[in-house]
């Protein structure tokens, strides 16, 4: 078979791979510029340290008096930005990889399947089946359902608290306790309580955490050697990085850590860092590193659709399903509702904007 020679083409005998691979597969575009490039390192591990820290730091320093609707306008705008970055900076960039119509899925046991789909699909089920096994396992060690009967009298609570909606706090305290069956007989139910608490949610957000992670390595990487579009990428990752970094930062503010002080500055740590590591890692390597080879295409479009389908799974059961529709103590204002609403939609709105450079 004659090599291909994009010179001269005929198209009724040209493959469509030749010429998908000729027209996405670059060489090392970088092209200097290394001081701004190191500038990055620190310039981002500063707005992703910040942005991730703040709601963390200011719901454990009272003294600081951040209103209320702060915290609000962050979480809200986090889960927005999130559902978004599942769909336009992480699906997207997996089809334009590893998609039906590139080079790669044009080429060999790639264009047997739609294998972005397939990747997407396959993470949202791990993911889903982590959930639900998490799930089980804290209701297991830590919940109340220790027989059929006491499972009847957990249900009827439940739908008592659903049917009738809780008391304003202001009242609360002139109101008699109800009589209801002890479900937790063991005296220290409270702390039991706030551990399985605690554990259904830091596996949630593990996921989450793990997911975006995994979209940071790939965009660190790729600023550390990418060419003329480096001066375009730099500013616009710094807003992206910043808005994930809020958002992560709102939902874990959220989670009761209890005794796991340590835990929280950790994962912001990790969020932190990974960027700033990744573009480092790209510098060190950054004359032989080629980020439009046929494999570097496979290994990213494989890594965005993993993390895709983590995102997508968490956006939209984790965030918004279960945060409006079916948690029980979601706000009856319907102003406070409406202003969540409006904050989600603006998140993801701006990330979608974002999306059109990084």
């Amino acid at each position: 078979m004659p090599s291909f020679d994009p010179s001269s083409v005929n198209l009724n005998t040209a493959s469509k791979e030749d010429v998908l691979c000729y027209l996405e597969i670059s060489g090392n575009d970088y092209n200097g510029h290394l001081g701004a490039r190191i500038s990055s390192i620190f310039v981002i591990l500063f707005v992703s340290s910040a942005f991730t820290l703040f709601p963390v730091v200011s719901k454990r320093i009272p003294g600081w008096k951040i209103p209320f609707s702060v915290y609000i306008f962050a979480r809200y705008f986090g889960t927005g930005v999130i559902v978004a970055t599942a769909f336009i900076h992480l699906l997207d960039p997996a089809y334009k990889r590893i998609g039906p119509k590139t080079c790669v899925g044009q080429s060999g046991y790639w264009a047997e399947y739609s294998w972005c789909a397939a990747i997407v699909l396959a993470s949202i089920v791990v993911i889903f089946l982590l959930d639900l096994a998490a799930e089980v396992y804290v209701e297991q060690k830590y919940g109340v359902h220790k027989d059929e009967s006491a499972t009847d009298v957990f249900i009827q609570h439940e739908h008592h608290l659903d049917v009738q909606p809780p008391p304003d706090t202001e009242k609360a305290a002139h109101l008699p306790t109800p009589q209801t069956e002890d479900l937790s007989p063991n005296s220290d139910s409270d702390s039991q309580m706030a551990e399985r608490s605690f554990r259904q949610q830091i596996a949630a957000f593990l996921l989450l955490e793990f997911g975006i992670i995994f979209h940071s390595v790939i965009i660190g990487l790729n600023l550390g050697v990418t060419g003329s579009e480096f001066a375009t990428l730099y500013p616009v990752l710094v807003f992206h990085q910043s808005f994930e970094g809020l958002g992560i930062g709102a939902r874990m503010s959220a989670i009761p850590f209890g005794k796991h002080t340590w835990l929280p500055w950790i994962l912001c740590a990790a969020y932190g860092l990974t960027t700033p590591i990744s573009i480092a890692i790209g510098l060190g390597v950054r004359t032989t590193y080629v980020p439009g080879s046929k494999v570097s295409l496979i290994i990213q479009g494989v890594l965005n659709a993993v993390s895709a389908g983590i995102l997508i799974y968490s956006g939209l059961v984790e965030l918004l399903a279960r945060d409006f529709l079916f948690d029980p103590c979601r706000t009856k204002r319907r102003s406070r509702l409406l202003f969540m609403v409006m904050c989600t939609l603006l998140g993801a709105g701006i990330m979608a904007l974002i999306g059109k450079w990084a």
